[in-house]
C-alpha cells in the first residue's frame, strides 16, 4: 500500500489529518520547532494512508525524538482551519483535522532530534512552560493542559 501523507488537495486549499503528541514531565510539555520559523509546535505530523492516527504518533515520536513511545491516551480532537505560511503552498487555506494523544513517557525520556520538516528544515526539541511567552501551536495547550478532562475534548479555530 502507497504510505502517503494525508494531506489532499481540495478546490483552491488542502485537506490534513494531523496527529499531535502531548508529551509532559516535570511541568514542562515538550515541542518541536525549527530554524526558520519563531514559533514551537506539537512533536507529530501527518497521518499516512494506511496507518490509524495512534499507529501515526507512535511513529511521529519516534522520528522526532528517537523514542518509542505508548499512548496513554486521546485528548483533544482539533478542528483548524488557518494558511500556509511557507512553502510551494504558501497562503493557501488548509482545513486540518488534528487528533492529540497523551503519551506515556518513560523515566529516563532523552529526546534526541534528528528530524527535518518537508522542506528539509532542521527541527529541534524544546521542553517549555505552557505559559512561555512563545508562539505555541496549538495555543489551547496554554490554558487546556492545565484541566485535563477525562474526556476526549474537541476544540475548533479559525485562524485564516
Amino acid at each position: 500500500m502507497n504510505r502517503t501523507d494525508m494531506c489532499v488537495p481540495c478546490g483552491d486549499g488542502l485537506v490534513n489529518l494531523r496527529v499531535g503528541a502531548i508529551i509532559q514531565r516535570n511541568g514542562e510539555l515538550l515541542m518541536a520547532g525549527n530554524t526558520r520559523d519563531a514559533y514551537l509546535y506539537s512533536v507529530g505530523g501527518r497521518i499516512k494512508m494506511g496507518e490509524t492516527a495512534q499507529e501515526a504518533v507512535v511513529r511521529e515520536v519516534l522520528e522526532e525524538t528517537g523514542a518509542r513511545m505508548e499512548v496513554d491516551r486521546l485528548a483533544f480532537i482539533h478542528e483548524n482551519y488557518f494558511r500556509l505560511d511557507v512553502g510551494p503552498n504558501a497562503g493557501k487555506p488548509v482545513y486540518e483535522l488534528c487528533f492529540y494523544y497523551l503519551m506515556q513517557v518513560p523515566a529516563d525520556f532523552a529526546p534526541i532530534c534528528e528530524s527535518r520538516t518537508e522542506d528539509g528544515m532542521t527541527e529541534f526539541l524544546r521542553w517549555v512552560q505552557p505559559h512561555t511567552p512563545i508562539r505555541l501551536y496549538p495555543e489551547f495547550f496554554r490554558t487546556e493542559l492545565d484541566h485535563l478532562s477525562p474526556d476526549v475534548r474537541f476544540i475548533s479555530t479559525d485562524e485564516r
